[in-house]
Protein backbone atom coordinates (compact mmCIF):
# COMPACT_ATOMS: atom_id res chain seq x y z
CA UNK A 1 0.00 0.00 0.00
CA UNK A 2 3.27 2.30 0.77
CA UNK A 3 4.66 1.49 -1.86
CA UNK A 4 1.29 2.52 -4.20
CA UNK A 5 1.11 5.84 -1.94
CA UNK A 6 4.81 6.71 -3.12
CA UNK A 7 4.36 6.00 -6.83
CA UNK A 8 0.93 8.08 -6.65
CA UNK A 9 2.80 11.30 -5.22
CA UNK A 10 5.77 10.91 -6.82
CA UNK A 11 3.94 10.33 -10.06
CA UNK A 12 1.90 13.52 -9.68
CA UNK A 13 4.78 15.58 -8.85
CA UNK A 14 7.06 14.43 -11.81
CA UNK A 15 4.99 16.16 -14.05
CA UNK A 16 4.26 19.64 -14.92
CA UNK A 17 0.55 19.23 -14.37
CA UNK A 18 1.53 18.89 -10.73
CA UNK A 19 3.27 21.83 -10.42
CA UNK A 20 1.10 23.72 -12.46
CA UNK A 21 -2.21 23.23 -10.11
CA UNK A 22 -0.51 23.82 -6.86
CA UNK A 23 1.30 27.02 -8.49
CA UNK A 24 -2.07 28.05 -10.11
CA UNK A 25 -3.95 27.86 -6.58
CA UNK A 26 -1.31 29.70 -4.52
CA UNK A 27 -1.23 32.37 -7.77
CA UNK A 28 -4.95 32.67 -7.66
CA UNK A 29 -5.08 32.73 -3.62
CA UNK A 30 -2.13 35.28 -3.48
CA UNK A 31 -3.25 37.86 -6.36
CA UNK A 32 -6.88 37.78 -4.65
CA UNK A 33 -5.77 38.30 -1.26
CA UNK A 34 -3.24 41.04 -1.49
CA UNK A 35 -2.98 42.03 -4.75
CA UNK A 36 -6.26 42.68 -6.31
CA UNK A 37 -8.66 45.74 -5.31
CA UNK A 38 -11.52 44.47 -3.67
CA UNK A 39 -13.73 42.47 -1.14
CA UNK A 40 -11.36 40.03 -0.88
CA UNK A 41 -8.49 42.02 -0.47
CA UNK A 42 -7.28 41.78 2.71
CA UNK A 43 -5.16 45.07 3.25
CA UNK A 44 -8.12 47.03 1.47
CA UNK A 45 -10.42 45.61 4.91
CA UNK A 46 -8.80 47.15 7.19
CA UNK A 47 -8.17 44.45 9.46
CA UNK A 48 -6.37 40.89 10.14
CA UNK A 49 -8.61 38.50 9.28
CA UNK A 50 -7.96 35.48 6.51
CA UNK A 51 -11.69 34.97 6.23
CA UNK A 52 -11.69 35.74 2.58
CA UNK A 53 -9.06 32.86 1.84
CA UNK A 54 -11.37 30.79 3.52
CA UNK A 55 -14.34 31.70 1.13
CA UNK A 56 -12.24 31.80 -1.80
CA UNK A 57 -10.47 28.42 -1.38
CA UNK A 58 -13.49 25.84 -1.63
CA UNK A 59 -13.98 27.15 -5.00
CA UNK A 60 -10.69 27.06 -6.00
CA UNK A 61 -10.53 23.82 -4.76
CA UNK A 62 -13.32 22.61 -7.08
CA UNK A 63 -11.07 23.29 -10.25
CA UNK A 64 -7.75 21.84 -8.31
CA UNK A 65 -9.16 18.69 -6.52
CA UNK A 66 -10.61 16.87 -9.82
CA UNK A 67 -7.39 17.79 -11.83
CA UNK A 68 -5.51 16.36 -9.01
CA UNK A 69 -7.32 13.10 -9.04
CA UNK A 70 -8.71 13.21 -12.42
CA UNK A 71 -6.12 10.77 -13.86
CA UNK A 72 -5.93 8.37 -10.38
CA UNK A 73 -8.44 5.58 -11.94
CA UNK A 74 -9.08 7.17 -15.54
CA UNK A 75 -5.52 6.74 -16.69
CA UNK A 76 -5.03 2.98 -15.05
CA UNK A 77 -8.37 2.25 -16.96
CA UNK A 78 -7.14 3.85 -20.12
CA UNK A 79 -3.51 2.19 -20.14
CA UNK A 80 -5.24 -1.33 -18.95
CA UNK A 81 -2.82 -1.38 -16.18
CA UNK A 82 -6.22 -1.34 -14.13
CA UNK A 83 -6.11 -5.50 -14.30
CA UNK A 84 -2.38 -5.58 -13.23
CA UNK A 85 -3.22 -3.00 -10.25
CA UNK A 86 -6.29 -5.36 -8.91
CA UNK A 87 -4.34 -9.11 -9.61
CA UNK A 88 -1.41 -7.59 -6.78
CA UNK A 89 -1.44 -8.67 -3.54
CA UNK A 90 -3.39 -5.84 -2.31
CA UNK A 91 -7.03 -5.22 -1.29
CA UNK A 92 -9.47 -3.30 -3.16
CA UNK A 93 -9.41 -0.72 -0.01
CA UNK A 94 -5.91 -0.51 0.64
CA UNK A 95 -6.10 0.61 -3.11
CA UNK A 96 -8.27 2.91 -2.81
CA UNK A 97 -6.67 4.11 0.55
CA UNK A 98 -3.52 4.62 -1.48
CA UNK A 99 -4.93 7.07 -3.83
CA UNK A 100 -6.72 8.53 -1.75
CA UNK A 101 -4.10 9.65 0.32
CA UNK A 102 -1.76 10.56 -2.14
CA UNK A 103 -4.42 12.96 -2.87
CA UNK A 104 -4.91 14.33 0.43
CA UNK A 105 -1.23 14.90 0.76
CA UNK A 106 -1.01 17.11 -2.03
CA UNK A 107 -4.13 19.43 -1.01
CA UNK A 108 -1.86 19.61 1.99
CA UNK A 109 1.58 20.61 0.34
CA UNK A 110 -0.75 23.40 -1.29
CA UNK A 111 -2.14 24.64 1.63
CA UNK A 112 1.32 24.32 3.07
CA UNK A 113 2.29 27.55 1.71
CA UNK A 114 -1.06 29.65 2.91
CA UNK A 115 0.55 29.47 6.29
CA UNK A 116 2.68 32.20 5.05
CA UNK A 117 -0.19 34.47 5.08
CA UNK A 118 -1.31 34.12 8.75
CA UNK A 119 2.03 34.78 10.19
CA UNK A 120 1.89 37.89 7.42
CA UNK A 121 -0.78 39.33 9.80
CA UNK A 122 0.24 38.72 12.54
CA UNK A 123 2.79 41.00 12.22
CA UNK A 124 1.10 43.66 10.27
CA UNK A 125 -2.12 43.52 12.94
CA UNK A 126 -2.49 46.29 14.80
CA UNK A 127 -1.26 45.68 17.99
CA UNK A 128 1.03 42.99 16.52
CA UNK A 129 -0.47 39.51 16.92
CA UNK A 130 -4.33 40.62 17.04
CA UNK A 131 -5.35 37.95 14.79
CA UNK A 132 -8.25 35.55 15.19
CA UNK A 133 -6.12 32.58 15.82
CA UNK A 134 -9.13 29.94 16.83
CA UNK A 135 -11.16 31.21 14.17
CA UNK A 136 -8.20 31.04 11.54
CA UNK A 137 -7.03 26.77 12.73
CA UNK A 138 -10.92 25.72 12.71
CA UNK A 139 -10.97 27.02 9.57
CA UNK A 140 -8.22 25.16 8.09
CA UNK A 141 -9.07 22.21 10.18
CA UNK A 142 -12.76 22.69 8.04
CA UNK A 143 -10.86 23.13 4.61
CA UNK A 144 -8.76 20.10 5.40
CA UNK A 145 -11.94 17.88 5.65
CA UNK A 146 -13.49 19.71 2.40
CA UNK A 147 -10.45 19.14 0.75
CA UNK A 148 -10.33 15.55 1.86
CA UNK A 149 -14.35 15.03 0.37
CA UNK A 150 -13.24 16.44 -2.56
CA UNK A 151 -10.85 14.10 -2.78
CA UNK A 152 -13.13 11.38 -2.26
CA UNK A 153 -15.78 12.72 -4.99
CA UNK A 154 -12.40 13.03 -7.30
CA UNK A 155 -11.44 9.45 -7.08
CA UNK A 156 -15.02 8.08 -7.36
CA UNK A 157 -15.56 10.01 -10.82
CA UNK A 158 -12.22 9.23 -11.91
CA UNK A 159 -13.30 5.41 -11.48
CA UNK A 160 -16.50 5.89 -13.58
CA UNK A 161 -14.28 6.68 -16.72
CA UNK A 162 -11.34 6.04 -18.66
CA UNK A 163 -11.01 10.00 -20.25
CA UNK A 164 -9.76 12.35 -17.44
CA UNK A 165 -11.36 15.12 -19.00
CA UNK A 166 -14.39 13.18 -18.11
CA UNK A 167 -13.38 12.71 -14.92
CA UNK A 168 -12.98 16.47 -14.31
CA UNK A 169 -15.53 17.53 -15.30
CA UNK A 170 -17.51 15.26 -13.46
CA UNK A 171 -16.00 15.62 -9.87
CA UNK A 172 -16.32 19.43 -10.70
CA UNK A 173 -20.20 18.92 -10.70
CA UNK A 174 -19.86 16.93 -7.84
CA UNK A 175 -17.82 18.85 -6.05
CA UNK A 176 -19.96 22.24 -6.89
CA UNK A 177 -23.38 20.38 -6.30
CA UNK A 178 -22.48 18.77 -2.69
CA UNK A 179 -20.60 22.19 -1.97
CA UNK A 180 -23.66 24.94 -2.68
CA UNK A 181 -26.02 22.98 -4.25
CA UNK A 182 -28.12 21.50 -1.06
CA UNK A 183 -28.24 25.60 0.25
CA UNK A 184 -30.08 26.82 -3.11
CA UNK A 185 -32.53 23.59 -3.16
CA UNK A 186 -33.04 24.55 0.77
CA UNK A 187 -34.20 27.82 -0.06
CA UNK A 188 -36.96 26.90 -2.76
CA UNK A 189 -40.50 27.34 -1.15
CA UNK A 190 -41.24 23.56 -2.12
CA UNK A 191 -38.47 22.83 0.76
CA UNK A 192 -39.26 25.55 2.78
CA UNK A 193 -40.83 22.55 5.50
CA UNK A 194 -37.25 20.31 5.50
CA UNK A 195 -35.15 23.31 4.67
CA UNK A 196 -32.80 22.77 7.67
CA UNK A 197 -32.56 18.92 6.65
CA UNK A 198 -31.48 19.53 3.06
CA UNK A 199 -28.90 22.37 4.22
CA UNK A 200 -27.41 20.28 6.51
CA UNK A 201 -26.81 17.19 3.37
CA UNK A 202 -24.34 19.87 1.77
CA UNK A 203 -20.70 20.44 2.47
CA UNK A 204 -21.23 24.53 2.92
CA UNK A 205 -23.35 23.97 6.10
CA UNK A 206 -20.84 21.76 7.59
CA UNK A 207 -18.17 24.01 6.50
CA UNK A 208 -19.54 27.16 7.33
CA UNK A 209 -19.86 26.03 11.06
CA UNK A 210 -16.43 25.20 11.22
CA UNK A 211 -14.61 27.95 10.00
CA UNK A 212 -16.35 29.90 12.83
CA UNK A 213 -13.78 28.52 14.51
CA UNK A 214 -16.29 25.93 16.28
CA UNK A 215 -15.16 22.07 15.56
CA UNK A 216 -18.15 20.37 16.45
CA UNK A 217 -17.76 16.34 16.56
CA UNK A 218 -21.43 16.40 14.13
CA UNK A 219 -19.67 18.57 11.81
CA UNK A 220 -16.70 15.37 11.70
CA UNK A 221 -18.84 12.87 11.92
CA UNK A 222 -20.52 14.38 8.70
CA UNK A 223 -17.06 15.26 6.73
CA UNK A 224 -15.60 11.39 7.61
CA UNK A 225 -19.43 9.90 6.41
CA UNK A 226 -19.30 11.88 3.46
CA UNK A 227 -15.94 10.88 2.54
CA UNK A 228 -16.19 6.98 3.30
CA UNK A 229 -19.29 7.00 1.32
CA UNK A 230 -17.98 8.08 -1.86
CA UNK A 231 -14.90 5.73 -1.39
CA UNK A 232 -17.09 2.67 -0.69
CA UNK A 233 -18.84 3.85 -3.78
CA UNK A 234 -15.35 4.28 -5.69
CA UNK A 235 -14.95 0.09 -4.12
CA UNK A 236 -18.17 -0.70 -5.40
CA UNK A 237 -17.30 0.72 -9.25
CA UNK A 238 -13.67 -1.24 -8.90
CA UNK A 239 -15.66 -4.86 -7.90
CA UNK A 240 -17.61 -4.36 -10.54
CA UNK A 241 -15.06 -4.61 -12.96
CA UNK A 242 -14.26 -8.57 -11.57
CA UNK A 243 -17.95 -9.57 -12.15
Amino acid sequence: MFALLRKEISSFLSSIIGYSVITVFLLAMGLFLWVFPGNFNILDAGFASLETLFILAPWVFMFLIPAITMRSFAEEQRTGTIELLLTRPLSEWQIILAKYLAGFLLVIIALLPTLVYYFSLQSIGNPTGNVDSGGTWGSYIGLLFLGGSFVAIGLFSSSLTDNQIVSFILAFFLCFFCYAGFDSIGRLETFKSVDTIVLNLGINEHYSSMSRGVVDSRDLLYFLSFTLFFLALTRFRLLSRTW
